[in-house]
């Protein structure tokens, strides 16, 4: 069964049990600066979780795009990528019904639903219920043993020897040390079909060797946890399942890795064939790197030195890297990154409204900059500069280092090295977090309050530079606010301020600020501003700036907060305006 279909089965399935299916989120979290990237597919959806009412219903289902990057060194082996697609379906309980359910569901459906989609060989993938395992949750001090799974699993003909009950480390899931959580029930498979009933020791060690692999959990969403302890339940009981997209295709293809799959086949056959000194662990670090770049740059990252345009680069100059070591050129890695793109263009629109050959620029010129600072980096070498200077200030590998230093028998002192990186970066996490203190997620009121600008000062580049200017990316503080937008020129000093003019104006006029909630084709239609490249589902939240008479200034799809009035704002000030990319301005402003 090949990938698409796949995709395509899951979403008909719980379209067909009252689920509402909605497109992905962007890889970048709206309005949330405390994370880099949606990580999971509950991330978008956490504000529904906690009690906001979701536009779709109670029921929903969703292919999200995600992206982890804390265990790059991992990549290349059977199971990890940087990008992946998680399947899932939710069910958002009801704080106001008196079993915290309503109109959703729990264990019952939720469990039953993930062995019939496993199983079902109509509706479903067809897999065979004898290679089936599954986990629960054995219990703490934050909840009791999960006796309920346990009787619905047996139920539906999983046997008790089986179901294996496991400590929170394995059985409970949350996005961190803050918000929904609860324990998990996880559903195994048996990869080379003969491996049979197991001990619990010898499926902790079958799981290790990956003899069984993890294809489906189903959360069960009840807790909240704050500050890394869980502190009770949630008004509300939630199911969050997850099926990694990568994981199921390769099952269903009878493949070890997904790498050996319809989602890389056919650029992997073309890449390979330019390949001179094979190394399987490198090819895959090219593919799966240049895939996730790919991913990210259509959904408006750009290379940087800070969060995600730092992540962004950093792929980049990894695939440089493993590529340089298979005898490849970085016009192989441009190809590379192009076949990715026609291959996801049907899937994701996001890699067609924004123009491809910007993004395939954008990815070139970032080659193209590291193959200058690999030169310059060469020479700072041969000065024998300390390997976490090279790192550090001039971008410099340390897999580069190494290799070079083993060619004129230097031993470099890896243990010194991750020493000084390690508190390196512990300093960036903690500026990051300063940062990034009382962001949006919080509901901080200047940052609250700079969201609004934002969406005037949108406006006014439309009205006075170009109708044709959309936003391309965005970051708000509280100290200041970010927009990214196509725009073919620099501003010029009378741009500016005409700008700044027509936003204090409009502050000045005690416009309100009103959210609706429409069908999308009529938000479409009435000209709504959206995110460039962003996907939205059938029913959306659109923000109005407006004066008493209803004449509007604003209207953007955006899930909010704001001020109720453009009285709340202050003045607004721009304080720079400058390039990120060919044909991407990018301008930063206050209020005072």
């Amino acid at each position: 069964m090949q990938s698409s279909e796949i995709r395509t089965r899951f979403l008909k399935f719980f379209e067909a049990r009252r689920h509402k299916i909605i497109p992905s989120a962007s890889l970048v979290p709206e309005n949330d600066p405390s994370v880099l990237f949606n990580t999971a597919g509950m991330q978008p959806l956490v504000p529904y979780l906690l009690g906001q009412e979701h536009p779709m219903g109670k029921r929903i289902a969703d292919v999200q795009k995600c992206v982890r990057t804390g265990d790059l060194d991992d990549i290349g082996d059977n199971r990890h990528f940087s990008f992946f697609e998680m399947m899932g379906n939710w069910s958002l309980g009801d704080p106001d019904a008196k079993d915290g359910i309503g109109a959703g569901y729990f264990k019952q459906e939720a469990i039953s639903w993930s062995y019939e989609f496993l199983t079902n060989k109509e509706e479903g993938l067809g897999l065979d219920v004898s290679r089936l395992y599954v986990t629960i949750f054995e219990g703490d001090e934050n909840a009791p043993y999960d006796q309920e799974s346990k009787d619905i699993w047996m139920s539906l003909g999983i046997p008790e020897n089986r179901i294996y009950a496991l400590p929170a480390e394995d059985n409970w899931w949350s996005p961190g040390d803050n918000g929904p959580c609860g324990p998990c029930s996880e559903m195994f498979y048996d990869m080379s079909g003969d491996v049979g009933d197991l001990t619990p020791e010898g499926f902790a060690e079958a799981n290790k060797k990956e003899t069984v692999i993890e294809i489906w959990n189903d959360v069960f969403m009840e807790y909240e946890k704050k500050d890394g302890k869980v502190i009770g339940k949630l008004a509300q009981k939630n199911v969050d399942t997850g099926a990694g997209l990568e994981r199921i295709t390769a099952v269903m293809q009878g493949k070890k890795t997904a790498y050996d799959t319809d989602l890389f086949e056919t650029v992997s056959i073309a890449l390979k064939s330019h390949v001179k000194n094979f190394n399987e662990i490198f090819f895959r670090v090219v593919l799966d790197h240049t895939r996730t770049a790919m991913m990210l740059i259509s959904d408006g990252v750009l290379p940087g030195n800070k969060d995600q345009g730092y992540v962004l680069r950093r792929l980049i100059r990894r695939a440089m890297i493993r590529a340089k070591d298979l005898g490849l050129t970085e016009y192989d890695l441009e190809r590379t990154f192009c076949l990715f793109q026609s291959q996801y263009r049907d899937i994701y629109n996001s890699i067609d409204n924004i123009d491809t050959d910007t993004q395939s620029k954008i990815f070139s010129a970032e080659t193209e900059k590291f193959k200058q600072t690999i030169e310059h980096g060469m020479k700072e070498f041969e000065k024998g500069i300390d390997p976490f200077i090279l790192a550090t200030t001039y971008g410099f590998p340390i897999e580069l280092t190494q290799e070079l230093a083993q060619e004129k028998g230097i031993k470099i002192d890896l243990e010194d090295f991750h020493k000084k990186m390690a508190e390196h970066q512990k300093l960036s996490q903690t500026a990051s977090a300063g940062m990034f203190k009382g962001g949006l997620a919080n509901h901080n009121e200047k940052t609250v309050r700079l969201h609004t600008a934002h969406h005037l000062l949108l406006a006014a580049l439309q009205e006075v530079v170009s109708p044709d200017i959309k936003q391309r990316g965005s970051n708000i503080t509280e100290e200041r606010l970010r927009i990214d937008f196509v725009c073919d020129h620099k501003l010029t000093d009378e741009e500016k301020k005409k700008v700044e003019d027509l936003v204090n104006e409009k502050i000045k006029a005690n416009l309100n600020v009103i959210r609706r909630e429409m069908p999308l084709a009529e938000a479409e239609k009435i000209g709504a501003q959206m995110e460039f490249g962003a996907k939205y589902p059938e029913t959306v939240s659109v923000y109005f700036i407006e004066d008493e008479k209803g004449s509007q200034f604003s209207k953007e799809f955006c899930g909010g907060p704001h001020v109720s009035n453009t009285s709340e704002l202050g003045h607004f000030k721009i304080q720079k305006e400058e390039a990120v990319a060919q044909g991407v301005r990018r301008i930063k402003a206050i209020l005072e």
